[in-house]
Formats: structure tokens, C-alpha cells, sequence
């Protein structure tokens, strides 16, 4: 049974032209399904859909038409609060994400803090300390950081403690949208490096966004191709690159750089 299901999902952003309304659709008529433990890679250009389709399924936008299930359980205002701990995001930006007022202990303990019943923590600031300290251990960063603020660490290391974060409440399912597109491509490749870790350490599935299919390919399961709100294409990652059937796709493997070799 897949751990995501979206079934003829449309999102439309009406625009007024003159006196009539005309439809704009970000997201049209589309499904997909993402098997428990895999990672699905989702490309495209800017403007194809990918971060409102993203949005969607973490119930952070309202579809038009359709529905989205996470672990059989349709994603809708009456839900989502429930839906929190099985699913989480990580953003594009790391600078973007992090409150600069907060220090990290108090930015990564939040989560536990909102769910702590959920979450099976003890009340307390040594337990949360605690807790917190093995998830900046998970993702190479020492426990001196969590005295420290946003803004006294590099690019990488705020998208690091981003992860961090995301894993607080243990979910299945981390949305990874554009992870690394700000970030150097050296130090980029040591954060895809890190979520393979962690999706085999704690069996995490992924929806992996980016315009980079030769990033995807060295990631994902399975890639999905968008182009104007659309799904036009889907496979296996090593097929799908090897053997495109859409000129869409040839157009987008053409237009990215192959990955450095120590990724």
C-alpha cells in the first residue's frame, strides 16, 4: 500500500481578465503514489508545479479538485494536525527557516515541545536537551552548537540543523523541497550524502524536488517529470535518465551539469 497517494489533484489560482475570470491552473489533474521507504524524484522547471504540489500534500495549500492521502488518511483541515508527526519539510532555504531570535536548542526542541505527548518526552529541559542532542548528532553537528544562534554557522549547517528538526517527531515522510539549490555544490553534495544516511538509518521515504535530474537520478527510486502543472512522464531513476520518452525531459537531463565526482 503506498505511504502517499495523490489522486487527480488540480490547484487553480483564478485571475480576473477584464470583466471575465480566467483559470490559471499551478497543479492539473495529477496522481501519483509514493511507496513506503522509497524516494520519489519530482523535476522540473521554475513554474511547473513542483513546490504547489508539495504544498498540497503537507495540507499547507488546499487543492481545487482531487485528494491526497498520507498513510491512508485523506490530508484536509479536520487532519492535518494529526498528520503532523508522520510528515514533515525541508526547505529551500536554510537562513529562511530558522528564526535568528532563537537559539538552536530552542529551534530544534520546538517540535517536542508543541507534541510532547505525541512525541513520548518527558517534560522537563533536561529531557529535551537530551533529545536534542542526539538529533544534531544524527546529522554531524556537536551538542556546543545548540547554545549558539542561526546566524553563527555556515549555509550547510543551518540546512543540517533543518534536518534536524524535521526528525524531531520521527516522521515517515520528509517532502525535500530544493534541499540544496542555495547551497555550494561541494557542501550540497555532503547534505545529499547526509539523507541517504538518514532515509537507511531510520527508513524515511522522500519526495525529493529539484530542477537538477542528474541530482535526482543520484537519489531517487523513481522520478516524476512536471512541466505547466502536468505529470508527463515516470520511471525508474536509472531508466527514466537512461531512455526519456518525453523531448521535455531530454531537454532537462541537456540542460544540467553531470554531479561532481565525490558525491
Amino acid at each position: 500500500m503506498p505511504l502517499v497517494e495523490v489522486e487527480s489533484v488540480s490547484k487553480n489560482y483564478p485571475r480576473r481578465a477584464g470583466l471575465r475570470q480566467q483559470d490559471n491552473f499551478a497543479v492539473r489533474d495529477l496522481s501519483l503514489s509514493i511507496a513506503p521507504g522509497e524516494t520519489l524524484g519530482l523535476v522540473g522547471e521554475s513554474g511547473s508545479g513542483k513546490s504547489t504540489l508539495a504544498r498540497m500534500i503537507l495540507g499547507l495549500v488546499e487543492p481545487t479538485n482531487g485528494t491526497i492521502r498520507v498513510a491512508g488518511v485523506a490530508v484536509g483541515p479536520k487532519t492535518i494536525q494529526s498528520l503532523r508527526r508522520q510528515m514533515q519539510p525541508v526547505f529551500q532555504d536554510p537562513s529562511a527557516a530558522l528564526d535568528p531570535r532563537m537559539r538552536i536548542l530552542d529551534i530544534v526542541a520546538e517540535p517536542l515541545v508543541i507534541h510532547r505527548r505525541e512525541a513520548g518526552i518527558a517534560s522537563g529541559k533536561a529531557a529535551l536537551t537530551s533529545a536534542a542532542r542526539e538529533l544534531m548528532a544524527s546529522v554531524g553537528l556537536d551538542e556546543s552548537a545548540l547554545a549558539r544562534f542561526p546566524h553563527e554557522f555556515s549555509g550547510g549547517q543551518r540546512q543540517r540543523i533543518n534536518i534536524a528538526r524535521a526528525l524531531a517527531l520521527r516522521p515517515r515522510f520528509v517532502v525535500l523541497d530544493e534541499p540544496v539549490s542555495a547551497l555550494d555544490v561541494s557542501v550540497g553534495a555532503q547534505i545529499v550524502n547526509l539523507l541517504r544516511t538518514l532515509q537507511r538509518d531510520h527508513g524515511l521515504t522522500y519526495l525529493f524536488i529539484s530542477h537538477s535530474m542528474p541530482l535526482v537520478r543520484y537519489l531517487a527510486t523513481r522520478i516524476a517529470v512536471m512541466e505547466r502543472g502536468r505529470l508527463i512522464e515516470t520511471g525508474d531513476a536509472v531508466e527514466l535518465c537512461a531512455n526519456p520518452q518525453e523531448s521535455y525531459t531530454r531537454q532537462l537531463l541537456a540542460a544540467t551539469p553531470e554531479l561532481p565526482g565525490d558525491l
